[in-house]
Order: C-alpha cells, then sequence, then structure tokens
C-alpha cells in the first residue's frame, strides 16, 4: 500500500505516474530518464516477453535494489516506455483544418509504433495511459475533435475509434508477414470456393498487404463520419 501524498489513510497506487520520481541513486546516478531509454533499447532488441526486471538492472549496469528504488514493478517500467513513444510522435503546430491536424498526428504516432514493433501489445494492459507525453498526444487530438464542432459526448468515442484504428492498423501489419508462398497457397484456396465466397474471392483480402494505403484510406473513412457528425 502506497499513501497518496496529502492523504490520510493508505491508498494503493498503482501507476508510476501518480508516484513522484524518487532522488537520483547510484553511480552514475539511477534517473527514471535513465531506465526508461534502456527498457525501450530492451523491448526493441528482445520484445515484450523477454522484458525483465533482472534483465533491466543488468543493461543498467545496476543492482536490481537500485532499480526497485525508482519503479516498483514491471508494469512501471512498460508505462515508462510507452510514454517515451507516444514521445516520438511529434504533436504538430495546430492549423486551421483539425482534419489535417488529426492526420498528421496520427500518422506519426503510427510510425513511431512501428519504430518499436513491441508497442503494439500497448492495448494488452491493466493501467490506463496518463504519462505526461500521452497526455499532451491526447490533448492535441481531442482539442482538434472538439475544432470539428463534434458534440462534448461523442469526443471520447471519436477519440477510441481512431485510436482503435491505429493499435489495429499496426498489429495487423507486425503480426500478418506471411511469406510469398503462404499468401500463394490462400489465393488458391480462396479460388476454390469462390462459389460459396464469391466477394471475398473476388477482392483477395488475404493478398492486401498495403498497409499505408489500407491506413489512410481507414483513417478517412474515420474522419468522414467524425465530419458528419460535427456541428
Amino acid at each position: 500500500m502506497r499513501a497518496i501524498p496529502g492523504e490520510n489513510s493508505p491508498t494503493p497506487v498503482g501507476d508510476v505516474w501518480l508516484r513522484p520520481a524518487r532522488a537520483h541513486k547510484g553511480d552514475p546516478p539511477l534517473t527514471r530518464a535513465r531506465i526508461t531509454e534502456a527498457a525501450v533499447a530492451l523491448l526493441d532488441d528482445e520484445g515484450m516477453d523477454r522484458l525483465t526486471m533482472r534483465r533491466l538492472a543488468e543493461r543498467l549496469d545496476a543492482g536490481a535494489t537500485t532499480l526497485y528504488w525508482h519503479v516498483s514493478t514491471k508494469d512501471d517500467v512498460i508505462d515508462l516506455a510507452v510514454d517515451a513513444i507516444f514521445g516520438e510522435a511529434t504533436v504538430p503546430s495546430p492549423t486551421g483544418s483539425p482534419r489535417a491536424d488529426v492526420t498528421a498526428l496520427l500518422h506519426a504516432w503510427r510510425a513511431a509504433m512501428l519504430r518499436h514493433p513491441w508497442s503494439a501489445a500497448v492495448p494488452a494492459r491493466r493501467r490506463p495511459l496518463i504519462g505526461p507525453r500521452f497526455l499532451a498526444w491526447m490533448e492535441f487530438l481531442q482539442s482538434a475533435l472538439v475544432r470539428t464542432g463534434l458534440p462534448a459526448a461523442q469526443v471520447n468515442p471519436a477519440t477510441w475509434a481512431l485510436y482503435n484504428h491505429v493499435m489495429g492498423s499496426v498489429s495487423g501489419q507486425i503480426g500478418l508477414r506471411l511469406p510469398a508462398a503462404e499468401l500463394e497457397a490462400g489465393r488458391r484456396h480462396l479460388q476454390s470456393v469462390a462459389a460459396e465466397f464469391p466477394t471475398v474471392a473476388a477482392h483477395n483480402y488475404i493478398a492486401d498487404t498495403d498497409w499505408d494505403a489500407a491506413f489512410s484510406s481507414g483513417l478517412g473513412f474515420l474522419l468522414d463520419g467524425i465530419t458528419a457528425h460535427a456541428g
């Protein structure tokens, strides 16, 4: 149990962002910034399944006790690393076009996630994203949606529709890297069942691997719908 400063009774605080950063410790000093940089590098090199506190401490050339001084759990480390990815998705300067602003923001975030494939596991989380870089990203997105004239009650649904579009695109692109022989086998199978599934066979979705075009088209569909509901 951790007590929230200013509260009389102990309250569990599960998110690293709800706890103040602790004083530097170790030689060289271990900080949240160093932990974050090492965690992202470890995740990039070895993936989410290989992230452990022991391996991270080794990469930092620090003892486990020193690491635990700054982060309590592996989830803390993931919180820091995920927020760093949002920091790579540069928040653009607002323009006179909310649609252009949303488009630029989401393309930048998708590109950042593709540079760090482990980040596609973000949806499988137990804690909210409330790091400073994520909140700056969310502020820009939601303020752009407000500027479209979208009713207040529709801002959150529109936000999650756009968020999920990026996540789905990245997860699909990372996970569906089929070899050419398997793609061809899938195409032949679709042709063999074309009488039963004529539309599916005609469009051969298995061979559609132009992820950039699919993302852009899907984003356009979503923004068209958002625009239709705006005031």
